[in-house]
């Protein structure tokens, strides 16, 4: 088959194959949200009824839990006339129930709610109804609160600078790890790993701080009140964070022991270069074995499941499908983005005299290739779960929301296939440099006069030529070295030739004005090639 029509036809093929997979994907389902959403409430929004109702119900598109006041209800007096705490109507888990007052007076009432939806955010929201007759109402229920928007941006920065901190974290101890194991002994990795830990250690405490406030709508005040942070940790967020903080201390042991063993193979190194490994250490193998490495996965795969088992992944659809697919989805991020960031760190901050071997760059490059084809098809499916249909981009938030990581996802795609072109580059061989073989040249030279002494059976013949004396001589086969050869204005008897090494010269005799090279010629050298170049930086595109 032609190779012209067959490059045609296969960007079409792929454009048809992804336009399937959409169809098949967002053409079945029906709208959906990324966190609860209110699907019926008893009275229902702006209703008139005869009679004071005796309990409000809501119910939910996904199971809901409770904080502080979770539902009120408020009098056209701007009064509160819910009696008792909020619980689940007949035990089920997506609905919310609280008593009224026994006598309420006619008009119209407002009831506000708050919940935390499956995924641990916290969803809210108001309605109205009225008894008798709708009337004027003084009740003001802001849809977002000063006190909302002083925690929910601040945990909004630290759940990035977590997300941060694991993609260093995971990305840069994968390279090392299974990439290229002599980069431990490079510093600017070692301190990208530890800020990476940092980042990840220091930013789940503080969202777990932050998280009773932000459940609850409080200020920043209320990150310190105890009995508040009590009830967080026994949340599933709270739970989730503490166990994250368990396994990040656990890693940092682990990285201490590991720092202390570097740190005796660096003073060894310096006391003995030439002393051999120890005797657990094959020659040529890395000092950190297969438990290591073993022990990187799992701590990689339970620092992955403390955000999926506590956020979208662990409610609505497939749930048992959903938390390993979310768990895939962050570790490709973390190898990808992370290794790629010690990639660059090894490549501009390492010593100068640091090569990076090709097989390195290219084991790396095979990895973060994987890692997008698993980032993007572990996306593909968490917004088929979390939006449903191609309606719901426009028409929701999270919808709008996804529209916008879209396009941030298809810039990250191409800067995947920029940095799949760079490191294809750093894993190219210099091409092989050969000396061109040059023919004998005629060589003027100067009057001189060198005395010297014959040895052994060498023997030297000079006559005379209309242009000055000439010579030649039998000499052993063998290159002078750069020492040994004689100046540029002295020529030894024998050959002296452009681009070619001249033959030892065993004594200098007599002047000559001119010099013809007439020797046999030697048998061609092989090629040279020219030695392996460190591996340093090159731009993706030429001329950058």
């Amino acid at each position: 088959m032609p190779t012209a029509p067959r490059r045609t036809r296969t960007p079409l093929t792929a454009l048809l194959l992804v336009g399937a997979v959409l169809a098949l994907l967002f053409g079945g389902a029906g709208p959906a949200s990324a966190h609860a959403i209110l699907t019926r409430s008893d009275p229902a929004d702006v209703s008139v009824l005869k009679t004071a109702p005796k309990q409000i119900t809501l119910a939910f598109s996904e199971s809901v839990s409770f904080s502080g006041a979770s539902l009120r209800v408020l009098s056209p007096k701007n009064l509160r006339v819910d009696r008792g705490p909020v619980t689940h109507a007949g035990g089920k888990m997506d609905t919310a129930r609280v008593m009224l007052a026994g006598k309420l007076p006619e008009g119209t009432y407002t009831v506000s709610w708050r919940v935390i939806s499956a995924d641990s955010h916290p969803v809210s929201g108001a309605f109205t109804f009225s008894i008798g007759q709708p009337s004027t109402t003084t009740a003001a229920v802001p849809t977002e609160s000063a006190a909302d928007t002083s925690t929910s941006r601040p945990y909004g920065f630290f759940r990035y600078v977590a997300y941060g901190g694991l993609a260093l974290l995971i990305g840069v101890a994968l390279f090392t790890l299974v990439c290229w194991p002599a980069g431990a002994n490079l510093r600017p990795l070692r301190r990208l790993l530890l800020a990476g830990w940092a980042a990840l250690f220091a930013s789940t405490v503080v969202l777990l701080l932050l998280r009773g406030p932000y459940e609850t709508g409080k200020g920043l005040t209320a990150m310190f009140d105890l009995s508040l942070l009590g009830k967080t940790i026994t949340g599933r967020a709270g739970l989730a964070l503490g166990a994250r903080l368990v396994l990040l201390a656990a890693a940092g042991i682990l990285l201490g022991l590991l720092a202390t063993r570097l740190r005796r193979e660096s003073d060894r190194t310096l006391r003995d270069p030439v002393a051999e490994p120890p005797a657990d250490q094959p020659a040529g193998e890395p000092w950190f074995g297969i438990g290591v490495r073993v022990m990187g996965v799992l701590f990689a795969v339970g620092l992955a499941l403390t955000w999926a088992a506590a956020e979208h992944a662990s409610a609505g659809l497939q749930v048992p499908l959903a938390i390993p697919v979310s768990v895939l989805h962050l570790l490709a991020m973390a190898v990808w983005l992370g290794g790629l960031v010690a990639l660059a760190v090894a490549l501009f901050r390492a010593p100068a005299d640091t090569v990076i071997p090709a097989a390195a760059v290219a084991r790396f490059s095979r990895l973060a290739f994987t890692s997008v084809v698993v980032l993007v098809t572990t996306g593909l499916y968490q917004s088929w779960r979390q939006v449903g249909s191609l309606e719901a981009l426009s028409t929701t938030e999270y919808g709008r929301l996804l529209t916008l990581k879209a396009g941030a996802v298809a810039v990250v795609l191409t800067a995947a296939w920029f940095s799949r072109q760079w490191t294809a580059q750093l894993t190219q061989e210099q091409p092989a440099e050969t000396v061109p073989a040059a023919a004998p040249e005629r060589v003027r030279v100067a009057q001189t006069v060198g005395v010297g002494a014959s040895s052994g059976s060498d023997t030297a013949e000079g006559t005379d030529s209309p242009d000055g004396p000439t010579a030649s001589r039998d000499l052993p086969d063998g290159p002078i070295p750069p020492a040994r050869r004689p100046p540029p204005t002295v020529t030894a008897t024998g050959a002296v030739c452009a681009g070619r090494s001249p033959p030892r010269p065993s004594s200098v005799s007599w002047s000559w004005r001119s010099l013809r090279c007439s020797p046999e010629p030697s048998p061609a050298a092989p090629p040279s090639r020219a030695p392996p170049r460190p591996l340093r930086p090159r731009s993706p595109l030429r001329g950058w």
